[in-house]
């Protein structure tokens, strides 16, 4: 970890708001920029990066180093549960000990080299495994909160800016994702899940709204192929979205440098 840069989780209040998803495309987005990163998927019970990476077949390998990542997608650095399964469908019948142990060990036997950026996907909700994390890492740049729009989503919201605020953890803002859906034949949108419930409360905590991801098919579709969005349609808007996101939380956290 002294030789990782900057250390961003990436979590959520409640499953299903495409917090993974977001990751990855956030991590390639960096990448895409000449940064250095890697993606830690500390999700130990339901590890999804390996597939929406389009490397369920990869490995974690063993050098002088310690545990080496296996590279993935624009040279990102990619370590995951996923890659210790002896079958993809093999269910990690784990209590807290035992995944503690594991997270431990992707965090300080990894030979993460020199990174600017480690990304990590943290489990769903504010339980053991993300109080883990936090603990593991004390010196952990910030916090990014995904989000779908609705008011049901957003009280987890809350709840996951508290808790990293309860830790000492600063909230590099909000990314509001499945923001309307765009119709791939008329063009359309259609606020499926209403629509600026992640900008309200970015306003009620004083926290930057990082930006907004719309529910296209192209996003799910590349997802279940393994080929990520922003690598897919590298000009499109939506992946200038994700490129604009990754300048903002690097420009917070050189200001932060700069200022500390």
């Amino acid at each position: 970890m002294s030789k990782v840069k900057h250390k961003i989780a990436v979590m959520s209040g409640k499953g299903g708001v495409g917090k993974s998803t977001i990751a990855v495309n956030l991590s390639l987005a960096l990448a895409s920029k000449g940064r250095s990163v890697g993606l830690l998927d500390a999700d130990i019970h339901g590890p999804t990066v390996p597939k929406l990476l389009g490397m369920e077949d990869e490995k974690l390998g063993v050098g002088e180093g310690g545990i080496l990542p296996a590279r993935g997608p624009g040279g990102v650095e990619v370590v995951s549960m996923g890659f210790l399964l002896s079958e993809r469908d093999t269910p990690v019948i784990w209590r807290g000990p035992m995944w503690m142990g594991a997270l431990s060990q992707f965090l300080g036997e990894v030979y993460w080299g020199e990174l600017d950026f480690l990304v990590i996907d943290l489990p769903p909700g504010t339980g053991d495994e993300p109080l883990s994390i936090a603990q593991l890492i004390p010196s952990m740049d910030g916090s990014v909160i995904v989000t779908t729009p609705q008011e049901v989503a957003l009280t987890s919201v809350r709840k996951c800016i508290n808790f990293s605020r309860t830790l000492d953890v600063p909230v590099l803002g909000i990314i509001e994702n499945m923001s309307g859906f765009v119709c791939p034949y008329c063009k359309r949108r259609v606020d499926i899940f209403k629509t600026g419930g992640g900008a309200r409360a970015a306003e009620q905590y004083g926290v930057p709204l990082l930006g907004k991801i719309p529910l296209i098919p192209e996003i799910v579709d590349s997802g279940e192929e393994g080929e990520p969005f922003v690598l897919r349609s590298p000009s499109s808007e939506v992946a200038r979205e994700f490129e604009k996101m990754g300048e903002s939380l690097e420009r917070q956290l050189e200001g932060k440098v700069q200022n500390g």
